[in-house]
């Protein structure tokens, strides 16, 4: 499993590097303190913008390295500090909208929607599928490059089960059709499940010895 974890990091990392060179700020991450590639954000801000166009829903990213609390706070303590963060950046969201927030040193993440999307996104569907075995991974992988996959796995899965809950493909989508970067992607999520069988398989082999 860590294999496969480790893999998937490497390769969505790698995906970066077949998406335009052309940098810009990203309207959709509020925040970063530097841990998303530049090339991750160009793509999430491409998915974003589609997302308020054909969609009229925003989703947002909000990332911090770490709160700055001490090590041995009280979990009562962390806790609000914590709320006190989520609520100063909910503060802003309007209309419909997505906000994946996390908190890297400290452990934490959450996912908030607007009401009309709570029928919708099951916020542990996308953290526990998309997000934390990314954040989560024991490897060699750095923290720039596990953040990077993360969030762009993360944020690509919320904009599309919103657009697949109104039947609307996104162009812009990682696993949208006729388009360079999708190719990569399938190609990618082959050779992850042949990954896979080979690592079943050459297991109940080594068992069997």
């Amino acid at each position: 499993m860590k294999n496969l974890i480790n893999f998937k990091i490497g390769v969505i990392f790698s995906l970066l590097f077949f998406l335009s060179q052309n940098l810009f700020a990203s309207n959709f991450i509020l925040n970063d303190d530097g841990l998303i590639d530049p090339r991750a954000a160009e793509k999430i801000n491409q998915i974003g913008l589609e997302t308020q166009s054909k969609l009229n829903t925003n989703v947002y990213i909000y990332v911090k390295k770490s709160l700055g609390l001490p090590e041995n706070i009280d979990s009562k303590i962390k806790y609000d500090e914590i709320k006190k963060l989520e609520n100063e950046v909910l503060k802003d969201m309007k209309g419909s909208y997505v906000l994946i927030l996390t908190s890297i040193e400290d452990m934490h993440i959450n996912l908030f929607q607007s009401e009309n999307l709570k029928e919708i996104i099951s916020k542990d569907d996308i953290l526990d599928d998309y997000i934390i075995p990314l954040l989560a991974s024991k490897d060699k992988n750095t923290l720039f490059a596990k953040v990077s996959a993360a969030m762009l796995n993360g944020y690509a899965a919320v904009s599309d089960t919103i657009a697949e809950s109104r039947n609307i493909k996104l162009d812009s989508s990682i696993g949208s059709q006729g388009i360079v970067s999708s190719t990569i992607w399938r190609v990618f999520m082959y050779t992850l499940i042949v990954t896979g069988l080979l690592a079943y398989i050459y297991a109940i082999l080594k068992r069997r010895k």
